[in-house]
């Protein structure tokens, strides 16, 4: 039995900018809250009533921005925002920190994406409302790595015990990147399957090395057949600064019916989407698949996260 020695008051007006911000008792606390928030997923609720959050969107987004803003109507909040730059006065020059300092004035909250590493810390120095990362260049992308644990945990009863691979480009996915701190608070083996030119993040592996098991492999032949989890992601073409190293790499892996042959009959495969050709469709009505699942789990755990910021989550 897990013992909470976390309180909602602790998450109270947060930012939320790397997963190295929080401790696992907090992780599993948000976990929990994210659970009793499946309910209110399907009836709605008006727990954020007269809230708003403004999602400010530098980059593209289908699941982050459209599950934040699911998020927030169904707590009864009201969003506002844009999607592009092109939509904001930082086509005219504007700079970040004047566009946070302009937006905290409407809303109570503030989810932002955007290119540039390290641009969600820099927000939250100037923004006196909480900031949101929802993804800040190749760096990192806390909730994702929430909602990837809760469907771990939801899908396998447990987090603690388990062997999970990371596979695909864990050099400038930044998914990944987050994925890996969060697991590194859990007592699991981790296995990383990357080319060479895709490397994990040398500060990321020697933050997380520290803490659990972690083992770096080209391919996945040899760790398939023992893990628990295998979390695949893209190949990102946009990231590279050389389209030449792109080439090198792109198409590196795909998981076919064939790969999965030798594949324990429990193991499950997440991904962060949108994918491109590394899981074929024909993996998507097995057992394996639970992608899609992942995306109906992270309504209700930015449903936690917006409650819990925002103090509508009462003790």
């Amino acid at each position: 039995m897990v013992c909470f020695m976390v309180s909602a008051s602790e998450f109270i007006g947060r930012d939320v900018i790397s997963v190295k911000d929080f401790t696992r008792e907090e992780v599993d606390y948000l976990l929990r809250i994210a659970s009793e928030m499946e309910p209110l997923a399907e009836s709605g609720s008006d727990i954020l009533r007269g809230k708003i959050m403004a999602t400010l969107f530098f980059e593209p987004s289908t699941r982050t921005k459209l599950s934040f803003e699911a998020a927030m109507y169904k707590l009864g909040g009201l969003v506002i925002g844009f999607s592009e730059p092109e939509a904001s006065s930082m086509k005219k020059g504007e700079n970040l920190a004047d566009t946070v300092r302009v937006v905290e004035k409407y809303a109570d909250i503030i989810v932002l994406r955007h290119p540039a590493e390290g641009a969600a810390r820099f927000a939250a120095e100037y923004a006196r409302i909480p900031v949101i990362n929802a993804g800040s260049g190749a760096e990192e992308h806390p909730t994702q790595a929430f909602l990837d644990l809760y469907t771990i945990m939801k899908e396998k009863g447990r987090i603690d015990g388990l062997k999970v691979a990371l596979m695909g480009d864990l050099r400038y996915g930044r998914t990944v990147h987050s994925l890996a701190y969060a697991l590194s608070l859990y007592k699991i083996k981790l296995f990383l399957i990357s080319p060479e030119l895709l490397r994990m993040r040398r500060e990321v592996l020697e933050d997380v090395n520290a803490r659990i098991d972690v083992s770096e492999y080209l391919g996945i032949e040899e760790v398939l057949p023992e893990i628990d989890v295998l979390y695949v992601t893209r190949i990102q073409k946009e990231r590279f600064p050389d389209l030449a190293e792109y080439t090198k790499v792109r198409g590196s892996y795909s998981i076919d019916l064939n790969v999965l042959r030798r594949a324990r009959s429990d193991l499950i495969i997440l991904h962060p989407l949108p994918r491109v050709d590394e899981i074929a469709s024909e993996v998507d009505s097995t057992p394996f698949a639970r992608y899609f699942q992942q995306v109906r789990n992270g309504l209700v755990v930015r449903m936690a996260l917006l409650a819990l910021i925002l103090g509508a989550v009462k003790e």
